[in-house]
């Protein structure tokens, strides 16, 4: 990952040395579960324990090798007396210690980036319930429509990451599993039952059918849900850059002491951030094409996946904590003007027109519902009366008079759109919270 987005937690995770641990754990927890069974000497895993990881030394082997799990064990058990190193990598074929580490690999990816994500849904709680009795204007096809919460607009957006996020937290509840099944997965030598105490020590799954592979199913599955995570980003972050515009101005991105928007012209206030983080959306869904076809390999296995998930997932599980710990802290600095969102409400009248339209149908028996609209339509589209509620409530009853028909349409003020327009927005919130 380049420096610029960096999540220091996953590079940590995605190291050469971290992974080389991970092979160890998983053939010290072997080695461990082999003793119990008593199929090799006793005390094995304890003096393997102390040799140390060396990625230069495996490096310099693998070049000869060209095999970096034989070049991992070399580098181990030549630390160790040959009569003890003859017990490591007992049983197992090499994508058994790959796949396996892998998955406390994605394990402990996820853990980071379920943190990221819970105070990033903290924040967008946070703001959609400051905001929830904040009148704006809703748009529909990008027209102004009838007014609604401010608070649910970025409510609704919550509650598609809380659905991503339930998904994720199954994923790592159910899905983590690793093989310790031999070639072919076929148990010549270890039995399913040391497979599965190994699981257990590892807080993990065993794979039920693992061929001589963990299926790449699993981890498309995984992708498919950070891709919809990437697009809930990018869909939250598109509304803000549009409500951050220049003619409409409802939001904008925190402006920090010294910050510049242009190198040429001192006025601008960009929605960098906003921007930035639609990119890395798009990079992260880019990653899913792969994971499928990764999952599409031959026979048992073969290595085509390989070195697509090396170069992806380290990458993947990186941007999406930047990304995520870059929108809480949008979030948690965005400018939201309440006075020009309320201000479009009381300065539009027209968005009343559904309200007058059913106001009507109720109370006017001789016309119909299309006579009815088309009164309220002509009132809507009046240059002058659908930008004055006084002079567009005034339009609607002299037209209804020219037809003999006297009605007092009810006068609203803001307390009164907010009766009409935002009486349900406590039953919306307590369903989502």
């Amino acid at each position: 990952m380049i420096p610029r987005y960096e999540a220091k937690a996953q590079t940590a995770i995605w190291s050469d040395e971290n992974k080389y641990r991970t092979f160890l754990q998983i053939e010290l927890e072997l080695l461990r579960a082999l003793e119990e069974k008593n199929m090799i000497p006793k005390g094995i895993a304890e003096i393997i324990s102390h040799a140390e990881i060396r990625p230069a030394r495996i490096d310099e082997i693998e070049a000869v090798t060209r095999h970096d799990v034989i070049a991992f064990c070399t580098s181990i058990t030549e630390q160790v007396p040959a009569d003890i190193g003859k017990y490591f990598h007992y049983g197992v074929t090499s994508s058994d210690v790959i796949d396996s580490a892998l998955t406390l690999q994605i394990k402990s990816s996820l853990e980071v980036v379920m943190k990221s994500y819970d105070l990033f849904m903290e924040a967008l709680k946070s703001r959609a319930i400051e905001t929830k009795m904040l009148m704006t204007l809703g748009r529909s096809h990008g027209m102004y429509a009838e007014p609604m919460s401010f608070g649910q607009k970025l409510l609704g957006h919550y509650a598609e990451f809380k659905r991503r996020r339930a998904e994720l937290q199954d994923f790592y509840n159910n899905e983590l599993t690793i093989q310790l099944s031999g070639a072919v997965g076929n148990y010549t030598i270890l039995t399913p039952d040391i497979e599965e105490s190994v699981a257990k020590k590892l807080g993990v799954k065993v794979e039920d059918v693992s061929t001589q592979i963990i299926p790449r199913d699993r981890i498309a599955k995984l992708i498919s849900i950070t891709s919809l995570v990437a697009n809930a980003i990018e869909r939250l972050a598109v509304e803000i850059r549009h409500l951050h515009h220049s003619d409409v101005r409802e939001v904008a991105e925190g402006f920090r002491a010294g910050q510049k928007g242009s190198s040429t012209m001192p006025h601008k206030k960009n929605p960098i951030s906003a921007e930035n983080l639609t990119g890395l959306s798009r990079f992260l869904r880019s990653h899913l094409n792969m994971a499928l076809e990764n999952s599409i390999l031959w026979h048992e296995r073969d290595i085509s996946h390989s070195s697509a998930e090396r170069l992806f997932l380290p990458d993947h599980f990186g941007i999406l904590t930047y990304a995520l710990e870059r929108f809480t802290g949008t979030l948690n600095l965005l400018d939201i003007d309440t006075a020009v969102i309320e201000g479009k409400v009381l300065a539009h009248t027209h968005y009343l027109s559904s309200f007058y339209l059913h106001f009507l149908i109720k109370n006017c028996e001789s016309l119909t519902r299309e006579d009815l609209y088309a009164v309220v339509q002509t009132a809507s589209f009046d240059p002058e009366a659908k930008s004055n509620p006084v002079k567009y409530r005034e339009f609607i009853q002299n037209e209804l008079k020219s037809r003999k028909i006297n009605v007092l349409l009810p006068e609203v003020n803001a307390d009164g759109l907010r009766s009409i327009y935002l009486k349900s927005v406590d039953q919306i919130f307590n369903r989502v919270l």
